[in-house]
Order: C-alpha cells, then sequence, then structure tokens
C-alpha cells in the first residue's frame, strides 16, 4: 500500500513535470519554481515554503492551482498526448526500417501524416 502511494506521487510528480515542458509558460514564475523544487528537486512543502518565502499552506494551495491549471489546459489542447503519440510513431518507423521493413514503415509514416492533418484540422 505504501509502495502504490509513493509509485503514484513519483508518476504525479513526473507528469507535472512533463505537462511544465509544454505549459509552463502559462504559470507564474512562483508556480513554476514551486513546481520545479516539488518535481525535480523533490523538496517538502516546509522545505519549498523557507526558499520562496512563503507558508507551507500558501505552497500547497500554489501546487494545486498550477497542477490543476496544467491538467486543464492539457484536456483542451492535448498538445503533450500529440507530441507523445508523434514521438512514439516515430519510434516505431525508426524500428521497422532497422529491420528493413519497409513497406510497413511507409505505411505507419502515412498514419501519422494523417494523423497530424487530423489534429490539425481540429485546430
Amino acid at each position: 500500500m505504501q509502495n502504490e502511494r509513493i509509485a503514484d506521487e513519483v508518476s504525479r510528480k513526473i507528469e507535472l513535470a512533463w505537462l511544465t515542458a509544454f505549459y509552463g509558460g502559462l504559470l507564474t514564475d512562483k508556480q513554476r519554481q514551486v513546481l520545479m523544487l516539488h518535481c525535480e528537486e523533490d523538496l517538502s512543502l516546509g522545505e519549498i515554503a523557507q526558499e520562496v518565502g512563503v507558508s507551507r499552506q500558501g505552497v500547497h494551495d500554489m501546487l494545486t492551482r498550477a497542477a490543476q491549471r496544467l491538467f486543464d489546459m492539457e484536456a483542451k489542447l492535448r498538445v503533450a498526448a500529440r507530441f507523445r503519440r508523434m514521438e512514439d510513431g516515430l519510434e516505431a518507423c525508426r524500428a521497422l526500417l532497422q529491420e528493413k521493413r519497409y513497406d510497413e514503415a511507409e505505411r505507419a509514416i502515412d498514419a501519422l501524416i494523417r494523423l497530424d492533418q487530423e489534429e490539425n484540422n481540429g485546430l
């Protein structure tokens, strides 16, 4: 049970760091700083509070608002999900080319192009 909670917390921090790479510019400087200290430096709320000069509750509130903003932006824009799909597709194409499965690689590339065009039409 404890291991699951820790794994969930690590997964959440990784996801927040990932989303910050795409949408971090939409956060305040202080929100970005708090997220970086929380996700990348793995500091506690108390340690972050000392670092940025706000209360522990203030850090908690900032993290909550920043995380919600990141998740909301991704739910609306899906930029990070699109990036992952394209990256996965390109890696699959590379593997097919390395295996000299050229026809399959070409079909996979065509599928990525179609996906890109479909997603661009939705913007």
